[in-house]
């Protein structure tokens, strides 16, 4: 049963993060039939006033880390983590005790760091915001770090991504505790889905890699403004003076992926732009991509952003109304 919450300040927290934790547990809803929470705010120092990253702001938690022990889920909201300012032994202990307790720990963006100074990301899938994946996943290694959605239920154990996922996370849990009807209900008192399809690949730019070969260097600024026409491995070993086989390794080695990949995957971000920017039909942005029919673009846009074209036009484009496609 999930009645008792406890939220983990830390030096420099994020205050939006912070208050989707407030939003979705800290208020008071029970005369709408909505569930209840006893909420507590611990850090450290209870009664000691900590900065957020907002600058001008700070936040006073008024208990203690004993607190923890007792909850049923501790969350942590964002704050910035690196080597050269360790969290305090003290916290991470006691996030650590609430987990052997049988709390479970929620993370939102950047929290999924302290959840790993506390050993609970070994030998579990996880995530957090795509910018800091790389970094979690170094920092430790024997997690699984997805970058691809935007939450992960691990049971005892739910790490979420940048910012609002944060929102998908916590209403996740109310619905899997508590139901639908609570979940739902606060979503609706938010002001928002109770429950987002897709990813967060589809907040991800991906620029052109850099490459460090003046010939491959060209061959990729060729392709960039060519991406419409039809490519072949031949023609671009070719173009680059080189093998096929060089050229398809030296091409892996220089970019980290294979020229297929790297083709689709600008095709797609080109799409991205079109579908934002302009008011051209699904068939003429597949053309002008080099896809040469919508449903190859649909196809491969579900796949590496993980919603559907009209869905990404209507969350991002800035021109055109829905259903224009």
């Amino acid at each position: 049963m999930l009645s008792k919450v406890a939220v983990v300040l830390n030096e420099r927290l994020a205050m939006f993060e912070f208050g989707v934790v407030c939003e979705v547990f800290g208020l008071d809803r029970t005369m709408d039939g909505l569930p209840g929470f006893d909420f507590r705010v611990c850090g450290l120092e209870p009664g000691k006033p900590l900065r957020s990253s907002t600058p001008g702001i700070t936040l006073t938690p008024e208990y203690g880390l004993d607190e923890l022990r007792h909850a049923d889920l501790v969350a942590i909201p964002a704050f910035p983590f690196a080597a050269s300012r360790p969290i305090d032994p003290q916290v991470v202990a006691a996030v650590r005790d609430a987990a052997e307790h049988g709390a479970t720990v929620l993370t939102v963006c950047s929290g999924a760091f302290l959840a790993g100074e506390a050993g609970l990301l070994d030998d579990r899938k996880c995530t957090t915001h795509w910018k800091y994946v790389g970094e979690l996943a170094e920092r430790y290694p024997r997690a699984t770090v997805d970058p691809d959605v935007l939450f992960v239920d691990e049971g005892n154990l739910i790490t979420s991504a940048g910012t609002a996922a944060g929102i998908d996370a916590c209403l996740h849990l109310v619905r899997r505790e508590l139901g639908s009807a609570a979940a739902n209900g606060i979503a609706r008192r938010m002001v928002v889905p109770p429950q987002r399809d897709g990813g967060q690949r589809q907040f991800i730019e991906r620029p052109v890699p850099e490459c460090t070969s003046d010939s491959l260097s060209e061959t990729l600024l060729w392709m960039s403004e060519h991406l419409e026409l039809p490519h072949t491995i031949e023609a671009l070993a070719a173009r680059a003076a080189m093998s096929t086989r060089t050229f398809a390794r030296r091409f892996t080695a220089e970019t980290g992926t294979t020229p297929v990949k790297w083709l689709t995957g600008q095709r797609i971000l080109l799409a991205k732009h079109l579908l934002e920017d302009t008011e051209l039909d699904l068939e003429s942005i597949a053309h002008r991509c080099g896809f040469g029919s919508g449903a190859l673009l649909r196809h491969h846009f579900q796949r590496l952003v993980g919603i559907a074209p009209t869905e990404y036009r209507r969350r991002f484009g800035a021109r055109v109304e829905e259903g224009a496609l």
